[in-house]
């Protein structure tokens, strides 16, 4: 038996790449002393299509894509049984002559909480701008991009889904396309239903306190208990959605009896996607393209998010929603995001 170079591993080990993925490192200035202590020095990967080699003096479309809640980035190369991970399946669309090039740039938003939901918050830190106001123009300083909100989206998956729907929303002047997979919408359908379940965890484990959930959490192997997922969905929302002023969430509930707090659940509706946009009508009538779709079976009910958040924008005169429904839940649907992307290039690709 003799060693082989490891580039001679090919499929189902490996899909050589047609296009190139860059994977690189930034230091975030805003990051930096974030509240939670995370670190600032983030990975940033750049995909770029097969054209933007072949066309050395062209300029191309950008797309930003978003993970999903307690992603982080490496984890795009996380391969199901029989299928090509995200990241060839992405190659695999742009090796396509029919799909428009464009440059696809994988932004790292994780924190040690879970997620950020892609916004700025005294309870996780300042990710909403580290996107836009580090990460776009450090892209489009380093690489042939085509420097407007024109040709430039963003698209994700769940709370990646999320912050696809509100980025363009909060920065027409950077985005103007989004497509979003099983997105966080109408969240009195897709966060409620955690509240009971996490009220019952600390009554029956923790004795109504989150600090003795995270003190016994971070003592053994990470969501290792089947109570684990809905108490860190919750507290990591709110600290994105009702931060208070020291920086720790204010519950939109009481842990000890589980009724709701209403001023506090106000505060999380005002950045449902489905409100924002009657909140931004300027924002949502400038949007060039929207791809949406989701699950029939979506354990988050995120199907009838899309299908509120589609509404909401027809309801401003927004024609340019393409909303698809299909069998399936949440997990388990990366065959879905090259749809989108392809989406999203054609758009951006044009004027």
């Amino acid at each position: 038996m003799d060693f082989r170079p490891v580039d001679e591993i090919g499929p189902p080990w490996s899909f050589p790449l047609r296009g190139e993925l860059r994977e690189l490192a930034v230091a975030s200035r805003l990051l930096d002393g974030n509240p939670l202590h995370d670190p600032s020095v983030r990975p940033l990967w750049v995909y770029l299509p097969p054209a933007y080699g072949e066309m050395p003096e062209e300029r191309f479309p950008t797309i930003y894509v978003l993970q999903g809640m307690t992603g982080q980035l490496d984890m795009w190369r996380n391969r199901a049984p029989f299928r090509r991970n995200p990241i060839e399946l992405y190659d695999q669309l742009f090796a396509d002559p029919s799909t428009p090039p464009a440059i696809l740039v994988f932004v790292d938003c994780w924190t040690s909480l879970g997620g950020s939901q892609f916004l700025d918050s005294p309870g996780t830190g300042p990710y909403h701008s580290y996107l836009c106001e580090e990460v776009v123009p450090t892209i489009d300083s380093a690489f042939r991009t085509l420097c407007s909100p024109e040709h430039r989206g963003v698209a994700g998956k769940s709370s990646g889904g999320y912050g696809a729907m509100i980025t363009p929303l909060l920065r027409p002047d950077l985005f103007s396309a989004l497509a979003s997979h099983a997105g966080d919408a109408l969240f009195e359908y897709c966060y409620l239903s955690d509240i009971p379940h996490a009220v019952r965890s600390l009554r029956d484990h923790y004795q109504g306190s989150f600090d003795r959930f995270w003190e016994d959490f971070r003592a053994r192997p990470g969501v290792s208990k089947a109570t684990d997922s809905a108490l860190i969905n919750i507290y990591c929302m709110a600290a994105c959605y009702s931060p208070g002023a020291d920086g720790r969430p204010d519950l939109p509930f009481d842990p000890r009896t589980g009724e709701m707090i209403s001023d506090v659940w106000d505060r999380w509706l005002s950045w449902d996607p489905v409100r924002l946009v009657a909140a931004r009508p300027e924002a949502a009538r400038g949007l060039r393209a929207v791809y949406l779709d989701g699950g029939t079976r979506d354990e988050f009910f995120l199907d009838v998010g899309a299908v509120a958040f589609k509404a909401a924008l027809e309801r401003l005169g927004v024609a340019s929603v393409h909303l698809e429904l299909f069998e399936g839940g949440h997990g388990g649907i990366e065959r879905r995001y090259p749809l989108g992307i392809r989406h999203l290039a054609g758009a951006l690709a044009v004027g």
